[in-house]
């Protein structure tokens, strides 16, 4: 992951936190749930690329074992 998509997906769950945190103080749900989906739309970014790289990593890796036996 890069450190661009890294700081994209805090700034998004920072944002959702605060959307959230402003929900309850002001008693809005919808404000609040709004904050929650951010958040866990950001949360669901990270592991979905944190997958891609753990996918990635298992090709590259098996490159390398095949240009090692030839």
């Amino acid at each position: 992951m890069s450190a661009d998509e890294k700081f994209e997906n805090a700034k998004d769950k920072l944002g959702g936190q605060a959307q959230e945190g402003l929900g309850k103080v002001t008693g809005d749900k919808e404000t609040e749930s709004k904050g929650k989906a951010e958040q866990a739309k950001a949360g669901a970014k990270d592991k979905l690329q944190e997958a891609r790289d753990s996918v990635k990593g298992a090709i590259d890796g098996l490159r390398g074992d095949q240009d090692r036996k030839d």
